[in-house]
């Protein structure tokens, strides 16, 4: 694959302080790293955010000797995360035939004390603002919300062995971050956007590589991504890669970081 512009977004590691729209400027909140004459993509939450973990729920039925613990372990989340919003599982034990709702990553479904923000459930979990809010799927605040990876102990964390990092860098070599990820000023439409992402800028023909081992799960254009690569990883991971010059990959392929 190769790019004049990458836009790539781990679905799992997802986070804004307030819903996207029209805002109040802030001074407190930098302007997106933007060099002179770049081209800026209008915010799309629609586009640009995964849905809400809550709709991403799959569900296992137990088997005869499976505990909590080796549950989690097979779906890649902590115990906690499994107690957390399958109440049958509050006495520490599991049955065979039950049928148990499995996130697609670690956190817990909590609900929101009557006048918080996103930025005070931030500072309650000590999980980033724009964590919680890409995670919740770029939305306004409900009466209830995923938080990521909360209630994690030693002991009962997911085996972080057991999952491939996606942590890759996706070029050859250093580039200018156009776009960071997160919540920022528009400089063209002079409002404040959510950006699930991260944008660079390179030569038209560099090479693009993946960030992590996976499989492809869609290659070819996609509306204004233009050329899109999508990989799945383990654990609900999920890179994406647009605005690609070409594509060397196909659906199916398995890829690699190097």
């Amino acid at each position: 694959m190769t790019f004049k512009r990458l836009f790539p977004l781990i679905s799992a590691l997802i986070w804004s302080i307030a819903p996207v729209g029209k805002t109040a400027a802030n001074t407190e909140i930098p302007p997106a790293n933007l060099p002179s004459g770049t081209p800026v993509e209008n915010p799309d939450p629609a586009r640009d955010c995964p849905s809400p973990a809550m709709s991403r729920l799959r569900r296992h039925s137990a088997a005869s000797g499976e505990t909590i613990e080796s549950i989690a372990r097979q779906y890649n989340v902590i115990p906690a995360a499994l107690i957390g919003i399958n109440p049958m599982l509050r006495g520490g034990r599991v049955s065979a035939g039950n049928v148990i709702v499995i996130p697609p990553y670690s956190g817990i479904e909590v609900e929101v004390p009557a006048g918080w923000n996103w930025q005070k459930l931030a500072e309650a979990y000590k999980v980033p603002a724009d964590l919680l809010f890409e995670a919740n799927g770029c939305r306004p605040l409900g009466q209830t919300v995923f938080v990521p990876a909360v209630n994690r102990s030693r002991g009962s964390s997911a085996n972080p062995d057991a999952t491939p990092s996606v942590q890759g860098f996706p070029l050859p070599a250093a580039a200018v971050e156009a776009l960071r990820y997160g919540r920022q000023f528009h400089p063209v439409s002079r409002e404040f956007f959510f950006h699930s992402g991260v944008d660079f800028l390179a030569s038209e023909g560099t090479q693009v590589l993946a960030t992590g081992e996976g499989t492809v799960a869609f290659a070819g254009p996609q509306g204004d991504y233009g050329n899109l690569v999508v990989v799945n990883h383990q654990a609900g991971k999920q890179t994406r890669y647009a605005h690609l010059k070409d594509i060397a990959v196909k659906v199916g392929q398995k890829v690699q970081s190097k």
